[in-house]
């Protein structure tokens, strides 16, 4: 698997998540809205029953899950407040200048190699 350009943000979800679904406006609001001032940036709204098999590493048992992926590695892996001002100062935290890793609360049984691997086998819409 090669690493490509850009740095990819994936919000982990379930449709049965009422939560999750109020939460898709706000995704897309924010994501909109840093698209301008990053290019490269990629967004893709995750539905974990429909990739299971993609995502059997990964626990995820708190939605919404954030994961934001940058050609060097995983910059954040962990649940996030549904608020968007939460979910814009961490997107600008881990979109600072490449080095703007921000500590990760990775869940317990996660591991970079793991959420990378299952998450790239898909491009981004």
């Amino acid at each position: 698997m090669t690493p490509r350009d850009g740095v990819d943000v994936y919000c982990l979800c379930a449709a049965w998540c009422r939560l999750c679904e109020a939460y898709a406006a706000v995704f897309a609001r924010v994501g909109a809205e840093l698209a301008a001032a990053h290019p490269g940036l990629r967004w893709r709204w995750v539905d974990v029953e429909d990739e299971a098999e993609q995502l059997d590493e990964l626990d995820i048992d708190t939605f919404p899950t954030l994961l934001v992926l940058a050609p060097e590695g995983l910059r954040f892996a962990g649940a996030i407040a549904p608020q968007e001002d939460t979910l814009r100062r961490v997107l600008r935290a881990c979109l600072q200048d490449g080095r703007g890793a921000i500590p990760r609360p990775v869940a317990q049984g996660w591991t970079a190699d793991a959420a990378v691997a299952a998450l790239r086998l898909r491009a981004c819409d």
